[in-house]
């Protein structure tokens, strides 16, 4: 979904684990940045406004221009939704911003999950699953209405997503240490991922996990891994991941009144031909509600199309 347009905007797409921002100028992108998750929830209000200041600042030195040269800046941060918490994090980007002698003109903070829905649809009907460290699934219903289903987190849900792949390999391990479940190579693949732990004193994996020495995501790749390699006990991990997703579509679904949804996937783990897009996207075919569709654009092009919208309406 190619935006071409005069102005010079910063999109910055804040996810749970990293945050990408890219600065476009002139319908180019002429700057890339990545760094750490901006998450507030698991930052703070804080550190989420210095590091996506740092990010603003290293794109407009890349791009060789001053701050009040962006005609706009689109933030969409993981976990925001409330009207209250993305007014709270722009009023502190911006008084931060002046003490660091940068400028903020057009300047709108909102979901991650709304840049991903207008990058996928454009602004027209469907809905976007995306399953990261997180999972929740938006959509737009009619002109209006939008709709969603997840996104909760990790401390009260998020079933399917990475986050919660990791939390049920580890469980599996720990009951497989006990001898309450059924042995999965996840258990001997622990002490290479993370050094800290010693299979032959179990508690230390309590202690890794309480010393933050790894967050459940971390293990999703293994999680994956042993998957693909047959493990019975990842795989049946990934089904139930498959069919917490699926909950996600069929909750939304009551509010659409076309007989097709069009459903557009995002995110890491259910990108890249993962056995577990392959389990869901199989799911999805069983309904023939649901039309599993391509993305028109990527969440940062959906915050380039809402840059644009902003300039607009400002004008």
């Amino acid at each position: 979904m190619a935006v071409k347009n005069e102005f010079t905007i910063i999109g910055i797409d804040g996810g749970g684990t990293r945050t990408r921002g890219v600065l476009q100028r002139e319908g180019k992108i002429v700057a890339k940045t990545f760094a750490g998750t901006t998450r507030v929830g698991t930052v703070g209000v804080g550190e989420s406004s210095e590091r996506l200041l740092n990010i603003i600042a290293d794109l407009c030195e890349q791009a060789e221009i001053e701050s009040n040269e962006l005609d706009a800046i689109v933030i969409g941060l993981a976990g925001v939704w409330l009207e209250e918490e993305k007014r709270r994090s722009a009023q502190l980007l911006k008084t931060l911003a002046r003490s660091q002698k940068l400028t903020l003109n057009d300047l709108l903070v909102t979901s991650d999950a709304e840049l991903a829905l207008e990058g996928a649809f454009g602004g027209s009907e469907g809905i976007v699953m995306i399953v990261g460290t997180g999972s929740i699934s938006i959509g737009k219903a009619g002109k209006d209405n939008l709709v969603r289903c997840g996104g909760w987190g990790i401390e009260i849900d998020d079933e399917g997503s990475g986050a919660w792949i990791g939390r049920e390999g580890l469980t599996a391990v720990v009951r497989a240490i006990d001898g309450r479940g059924k042995s999965t190579k996840l258990t001997n693949q622990l002490t290479g991922l993370f050094p800290m732990i010693d299979i032959k004193q179990p508690r230390t994996i309590v202690k890794a996990y309480a010393d933050r020495s790894f967050e459940y995501q971390m293990l999703t790749p293994v999680v994956m891994q042993c998957a693909e390699k047959g493990d019975d006990v990842c795989i049946g991990i990934l089904q139930r991941a498959s069919l917490h997703l699926m909950e996600l579509l069929h909750a939304l679904k009551k509010s659409y009144k076309s007989k097709v949804i069009n459903v557009a996937l995002m995110g890491g783990i259910i990108e890249n031909n993962t056995m577990l897009e392959k389990m869901l996207d199989k799911e999805i075919k069983k309904n023939k509600i649901f039309k599993r569709v391509q993305p028109k654009g990527t969440a940062l092009e959906g915050a380039m199309s809402l840059g644009l919208k902003l300039i607009k309406e400002m004008d």
